[in-house]
């Protein structure tokens, strides 16, 4: 069973529609514009400690480059995702950040 932070134990994991759409947003619209390898954004929701649940409800968008000699070399905008996250966090203040993944 995953462990979250090495706090809980997941049991189970839900993602809403609205993540869904968006990372198929970003990914459509980075391909539109000839850069289809991949796209990265921050998944936002939050967790049940009871129930060992991760309600994953929201999520955004983050620019990215990659280093062209050493994929595993990221550049990304700091600032950006740091205003959007403190916007998320205003608007809903139990939201907690999981994973700032390639999706």
């Amino acid at each position: 069973m995953p462990v979250l932070s090495g706090e809980i134990a997941v049991k189970r994991v839900v993602v809403h529609p609205l993540v869904l759409l968006s990372v198929v947003d970003h990914f459509n619209r980075m391909k539109s514009v000839g850069n289809a390898r991949r796209v990265v954004g921050l998944l936002l929701g939050s967790t049940s400690h009871s129930t060992g649940v991760v309600d994953i409800s929201n999520s955004f968008a983050v620019p990215f480059d990659e280093d062209e000699k050493n994929k595993s070399v990221w550049f990304l905008d700091h600032e950006y995702l740091e205003v959007m996250y403190n916007m998320f966090k205003k608007v809903n203040g139990e939201l907690i950040s999981f994973l700032l993944q390639r999706y």
